[in-house]
């Protein structure tokens, strides 16, 4: 798990180190030195280092010393003097080191900028020195977080921002590295330990350790290895629900069917599935361990009241994705899987990991908003999901990750940790099928049983 933690928990952090805050400057300008040697800052190399007036600043005047000790050409441009004591130690070290320190000016020539502005100290209203630069093709190296990025939100006004290279951090992410679009104007983000005290996170990224694959009994038979029903498919909709299906089938459920209007369509599109209808839905609401109850529904009210009453685990997508009323009449546990327009309609209220806690806790469930990245909370710290990119954004990958978090549920993990390591391993998945061909619904829904554990 990685911590992301608030601009303001940052400075907290800061205060709680046990070092004086010229050491940890020391420490940070040190790293971002070494990353602009990543990026190939060499001897002889034209490094121009912009620095704000706080501490951000500071770390910049301490890296371009550390370059010029290295036989780089770097200059200092400053947009005022330092306002903190770290910041003006840090200068004055630059200076005898021979640093050439002058005001912001025009862009020039350079073959790396490194943005010491202002990190995670951003407010709206940048100096309009900055515009120039922003807009320059000279790589970036950022320090903190990219000037013009909200660090908490991950917004960039419409002054713009700088778009880097990469990124050095300290201490724990913040929540404009991992959320669009912030994190595009990140590139690639290093946090570095300098001895900061601990924080406590507003989000927790996701990584593998933190999704994990429940093994199979080697006694299991089809039904003790998890069940599934997929509910929906309706006529012009049947391949919804069958990839749903497949995917259960695939990540590792042991038996699987699909209650549609359309059972024969079902069948010639997935002979693996078993195709109960319709008929007698309540019964096999009881008999199923998970339904995944939505992709292909369509319009069916009557039935969307009757599967929530019913079932004791149930998935919810697409278009049952009604209102937030109905998810908390349920009477059995509830994960639910919207995209960004669908929690829109259903919330009234911009979709965030913020927004997805709140709704958590109304509907006392799980709360999986679809996106780059994916944010999964039922009601806690919101854990970030980042596997997976662009390659997902093709017709009925959400009804293969539906199928995906029912196959884990049913398999023995709890919602939340179902419908984490669900997001994590179909965007390992996609990324990877990705590299041999297009990634299509049918595809995915194969290829994920590589992922699956079983």
């Amino acid at each position: 798990m990685i911590p992301v933690v608030t601009a303001a928990e940052a400075g907290r952090m800061d205060e709680r180190a046990g070092d004086p805050v010229d050491v940890l400057m020391e420490r940070a300008g040190l790293a971002v030195a070494l990353a602009a040697v990543d990026l190939g800052a060499g001897y002889g190399s034209r490094v121009v280092v912009l620095c704000g007036p706080g501490n951000n600043g500071g770390d910049g005047y301490v890296a371009a010393r550390f370059l010029k000790e290295r036989g780089v050409g770097v200059s200092v441009q400053a947009l005022s003097e330092p306002r903190t004591e770290a910041a003006r130690l840090a200068a004055a070290r630059a200076r005898r080191a021979g640093v050439p320190v002058g005001e912001l000016q025009a862009p020039g020539t350079a073959d790396l900028v490194v943005d010491a502005v202002f990190g995670g100290g951003f407010r709206r209203g940048l100096p309009e020195g900055l515009a120039p630069w922003m807009m320059g093709g000279t790589p970036v190296l950022a320090v903190d977080v990219p000037t013009g990025v909200d660090p908490d939100t991950g917004q960039v006004g419409s002054e713009g921002s700088f778009r880097a290279e990469a990124t050095v951090t300290f201490g724990a992410l913040k929540p404009g590295h991992v959320i669009a679009p912030g994190v595009d104007a990140c590139g690639h983000v290093t946090v570095i330990d300098i001895g900061l005290g601990p924080g406590e996170p507003v989000l927790m990224v996701a990584e593998e350790e933190d999704c994990p694959l429940p093994a199979r009994p080697r006694q299991a038979h089809k039904w003790s290895a998890g069940s599934v029903l997929i509910v929906g498919g309706s006529r012009g909709m049947v391949g919804a629900a069958v990839m749903a299906g497949r995917a259960a089938l695939h990540f590792g459920a042991g038996a699987v069917g699909v209650a549609s209007p359309e059972p024969e369509a079902v069948a010639g599109l997935g002979p693996e599935l078993l195709t109960p209808g319709l008929e007698g839905l309540d019964d096999l609401l009881d008999r199923y361990d998970v339904v995944v109850f939505g992709p292909g529904l369509g319009e069916q009210p009557d039935l969307v009241e009757r599967v929530l009453a019913g079932a004791g685990r149930v998935v919810v997508d697409a278009d049952a994705i009604q209102s937030v009323q109905s998810l908390k009449s349920s009477a059995g546990e509830v994960v639910i899987t919207p995209h960004v327009g669908e929690f829109a309609r259903l919330t009234d209220e911009a979709a965030g990991p913020d927004s997805a806690r709140r709704i958590a806790e109304e509907i006392g469930g799980v709360v999986l908003l679809k996106g780059s990245p994916t944010f999964v909370t039922d009601g806690g710290v919101p854990w970030v999901v980042r596997a997976g990119g662009p390659e997902l954004a093709t017709i009925g990958t959400g009804d293969v990750l539906a199928g995906m978090i029912a196959a884990l549920w049913s398999r023995g993990l709890d919602p939340p940790t179902a419908a984490r390591s669900a997001a994590y391993w179909h965007g390992v998945a996609a990324a990877d099928l990705d590299t041999e061909t297009t990634v299509t619904a049918d595809r995915l829904a194969e290829h994920v049983g590589l992922y699956s554990g079983v």
